[in-house]
């Protein structure tokens, strides 16, 4: 079949199938081959891999996965896509589709059973050493998704993904930045990120009203930083952020995630280095770890 990153073969299969687009799926197709290269390249896709892409779709970057990596297994929440992608991706032998909720399915499981399963144009005897996440995200849960993978530890050397560029962007940010936050330092506690491409709105059918980027999020083997009370720190870093105008110690003091007093928010802080007007949008990922490892035995 020819490549869906032609819109009018992606307006033909629509059509075919009398397919409606379902907004509470957040369904926005990309029609753009120069995009999904990038997208490929990006994620550094090569046989060696096995891929696990978030909502195909109706196939268009499926196609594009199933000819750079040895195995795809890409995981599609709306039923009514199914008999589409069994159209599209005729041929590609190395896919495997599963009709499910990426929230709801055991994906550690997942990955290594697939990962060990052969497959045509890729792989060794073994199965796969390498698996890379590669998605087009629906806007309204990429957060949770994103944070589900890096959470769960899973076995993936990295995650690329479409995201709404407003988040790819507060994904990335430093110290200091308006786009700084709990967000960013959550990403970059688990992975570094970086901004593979910029892709505006036309790029996909139908057209979304905001532009999107894809980024790449490369898993650290240890985070970069250690700490005595992993939930402890994302408590801290979660009261700093719930109100930006606020001083860190008030954001402490305030927060119903954390039991400490002014007074011991305000000695940690000291204790730190860390001036008492200080607000969490100042602070790196290296002084919240400190911070957190004196309240934890405050």
């Amino acid at each position: 079949m020819e490549k869906l990153s032609d819109p009018q073969m992606t307006i033909q299969i629509l059509q075919k199938y009398d397919f409606c687009f379902r907004k509470r799926f957040g369904q926005n197709f990309l029609i753009d081959g120069h995009v999904l290269d990038r997208i490929i390249e990006g994620a550094g896709v090569t046989k060696d891999d096995m891929v696990l892409e978030i909502g195909p779709g109706i196939g268009t970057l499926t196609q594009y996965l199933a000819e750079a990596a040895g195995r795809v297994i890409s995981v599609e929440i709306d039923k009514n896509l199914l008999p589409i992608l069994d159209e599209t991706l005729d041929g590609y032998g190395n896919v495997k589709i599963i009709n499910a909720d990426i929230m709801s399915l055991d994906l550690d499981e997942l990955i290594r059973r697939e990962a060990q399963t052969g497959a045509q144009g890729g792989g060794t005897a073994g199965g796969f050493e390498h698996v890379k996440v590669v998605a087009n995200l629906p806007y309204y849960i990429t957060t949770p998704i994103i944070m589900m993978l890096l959470e769960q530890r899973l076995p993936i050397d990295n995650i690329t993904v479409m995201v709404q560029k407003e988040v790819a962007m507060r994904m990335k940010a430093g110290p200091g930045t308006k786009d700084y936050g709990a967000l960013s330092l959550a990403v970059q506690y688990y992975a570094e990120p970086y901004l593979a491409a910029n892709v505006p709105r036309n790029c996909f059918m139908p057209r979304p009203n905001v532009d999107s980027a894809v980024i790449r999020l490369t898993k650290y083997k240890e985070p970069p930083v250690r700490v005595r009370d992993e939930k402890l720190l994302f408590a801290l870093i979660h009261a700093s952020f719930e109100q930006r105008r606020k001083t860190l110690v008030n954001g402490i003091n305030n927060s119903s995630r954390l039991g400490f007093t002014k007074e011991q928010a305000a000695g940690a802080l000291a204790a730190a280095g860390l001036q008492p007007t200080v607000r969490g949008e100042a602070l790196t990922l290296e002084e919240f770890a400190r911070l957190s490892d004196i309240l934890s035995v405050v």
